[in-house]
């Protein structure tokens, strides 16, 4: 089975909807048959409006909604992920590009480290105040994970990982995705959001049972 997720290191639905889908993947009884794809959708959330503001107030201001009715909307989000184990802190969020976050996990995916890397730099802007801008600081993490800073620098200058995340930005406008996470089963299947692991097995059982008809 093929799994395509589209996702954004600074949607914390995102962090959350993969979480609760490896929860549901652990359960699934053809595990070992499944593939994934992690395929980069650029929120841009970050500009010279948004820098020194509070997620509350980016927020309010992206969706002309109250600061107040934001802080609720994120206080909503925090209480979720904490119950899927997640310890989000909104206070220490830093909004900036994703863009080289992308890249690195594009490259990262070469070396079958794309997960890892991704689950890191997404604790990393949640929970620690990591800068998901910073390439410096994303670099370092990179090396830490074991990947090839040199190898990475030279496909950076080729304009090969540019490439890719075009081509996602189109395959995500041919499929019509307009909001994330969004996880496309063997090309036929979709689903939108941070679902439930109970809703994310369901759908894995039956698109594996009708693959197999």
């Amino acid at each position: 089975m093929k799994i395509e997720i589209w996702f954004d290191f600074i949607c914390p639905f995102c962090n959350l909807g993969m979480t609760k889908f490896e929860k549901a993947l652990n359960d699934f009884e053809h595990k070992d048959e499944v593939e994934i794809s992690y395929r980069s959708f650029q929120l841009k959330m970050a500009s010279d409006d948004t820098k020194g503001k509070h997620i509350n107030q980016i927020i309010a201001e992206r969706y002309n909604i109250s600061y107040e009715q934001a802080k609720q909307n994120n206080d909503n989000v925090i209480r979720a992920a904490s119950a899927a184990g997640l310890n989000y802190n909104f206070d220490i969020l830093i909004i900036n590009s994703t863009e080289f976050a992308h890249k690195l996990a594009i490259f990262a995916k070469q070396s079958g480290k794309d997960r890892e890397l991704i689950k890191r730099l997404s604790k990393g802007h949640f929970e620690e105040g990591l800068d998901i801008g910073n390439e410096a600081d994303l670099t370092n993490i990179a090396k830490e994970i074991g990947l090839d800073n040199n190898n990475f620098q030279k496909q950076l200058l080729d304009g090969s990982l540019d490439k890719q995340i075009k081509n996602d930005e189109f395959t995500a406008n041919q499929l019509g995705i307009s909001s994330i996470p969004f996880f496309v089963i063997d090309d036929k299947y979709g689903i939108s959001g941070a679902r439930e692991p109970e809703d994310f097995l369901n759908a894995l059982r039956q698109a594996y049972n009708e693959s197999t008809k």
